[in-house]
């Protein structure tokens, strides 16, 4: 069996991190990368030595490449193409026309919420990705909600299997982060959000609730962790607020584990999401999450004694449950949540039982 993933090559985030996790599980000798263009992506998966391509798109609009790839499937005999991401479907709408390999797909976030605020060209494009979408052999949703919104859109439900994400609880972190290279003090609650910067994460409704909790505790302290089109408008938010003491911006980084480390709570304000990564990675480092109720995040926390799962995702809302930790970290009751928290992910979504799964349905449609 050879299994082609593909991938535009310019993610960073949970998307990354949940197709090299994939990949590190299986055969070198049956799994390959392809990615469109050069980046972080095409580095780490090396590194891994995961057997990647890079077919070398110019532009999002260069349609050469589709040629590339069909060349590239014909050549290397690969009986499966599992695309992630709009693009990378589109791609695998027109392969499966023109090559004997099946079509799978998995699907990381609401298509629906892809372009959002883009404009008119981003109209375009969501219809062309729901089109596109309606047409693979199989489907691998990453919770029960986007199992159920691919029903909705027509898919049967014989072509979707649901694979509950997961990461590699045994793999330990090195990389330590200090307070003072943050210029922070031991005595400040620290919020962390990892999230690139784009209208679907909406950070303003973070800022936002930020102004409302300083005014009770002045020495919390938000960092954000993540880069993106929307960051230059929300570093203009947050100056326009005199928040810059205590909202900080911090780029893309490479330790990430080590700040949910550092921080009292993870944050995600996310409108939609399929099952968000970076509460998994949170929950590793034993740390409370407060989130929006967003595709499976009501699988990793089932209660509000594991974490705080927001009912309404209104800015009240936000800086209400940012004020309850802060006031159980005072009771010493804060670091006993993320506890529990990472007792029940650990013993639910190891990335082992995601790659038997998916491996498993790769067979049986290799073996028909």
């Amino acid at each position: 069996m050879k299994v082609l993933h593909l991938n535009a090559g310019n993610e960073t985030g949970g998307g990354m991190v949940h197709i090299l996790s994939l990949l590190n599980q299986f055969n070198r000798e049956e799994f390959y990368l392809g990615l469109l263009e050069h980046g972080t992506f095409e580095t780490k998966a090396k590194e891994m030595g995961v057997n990647t391509l890079v077919f070398g798109q110019t532009s999002r609009y260069d349609l050469t490449v589709l040629f590339k790839i069909i060349q590239y499937i014909k050549k290397n005999k690969i009986d499966i193409i599992h695309t992630h991401g709009a693009r990378a479907n589109l791609y695998g709408y027109f392969i499966r026309m023109v090559t004997k390999a099946v079509w799978m797909t998995t699907v990381h976030s609401d298509p629906r919420n892809d372009f959002l605020g883009r404009g008119l060209k981003g109209n375009l494009f969501t219809k062309l990705n729901l089109a596109v979408l309606k047409k693979p052999d199989h489907y691998f949703a990453i919770s029960k909600r986007f199992a159920k919104m691919m029903g909705d859109f027509g898919v049967q439900q014989n072509k979707i299997t649901t694979i509950l994400n997961g990461i590699d609880f045994d793999k330990k972190s090195t990389n330590k982060i200090s307070y003072e290279e943050l210029k922070l003090n031991p005595q400040d609650f620290v919020i962390l959000m990892v999230a690139r910067f784009d209208p679907v994460k909406r950070h303003e409704l973070a800022i936002l609730a930020m102004e409302k909790v300083l005014k009770k505790y002045p020495s919390a302290k938000l960092l954000f962790v993540g880069d993106g089109p929307a960051r230059e408008p929300m570093e203009a938010l947050v100056k326009k607020m005199n928040l810059t003491e205590s909202v900080r911006f911090l780029g893309h980084r490479e330790n990430v584990e080590a700040f949910y480390n550092l921080c009292d709570i993870t944050l995600l304000t996310s409108k939609t999401e399929s099952f968000p990564l970076v509460l998994l990675e949170s929950s590793k480092e034993k740390t409370t999450v407060i989130t929006t109720d967003v595709g499976g995040v009501k699988d990793m926390i089932p209660n509000q004694s594991f974490g705080f799962v927001l009912s309404d995702d209104k800015v009240v809302d936000i800086s209400n449950a940012i004020m309850a930790a802060i006031e159980l970290k005072e009771d010493g009751k804060l670091k006993e949540m993320g506890e529990k928290f990472f007792t029940f992910t650990s013993q639910n979504f190891s990335i082992q039982s995601t790659a038997d799964s998916i491996y498993q349905t790769y067979t049986k449609f290799v073996h028909e």
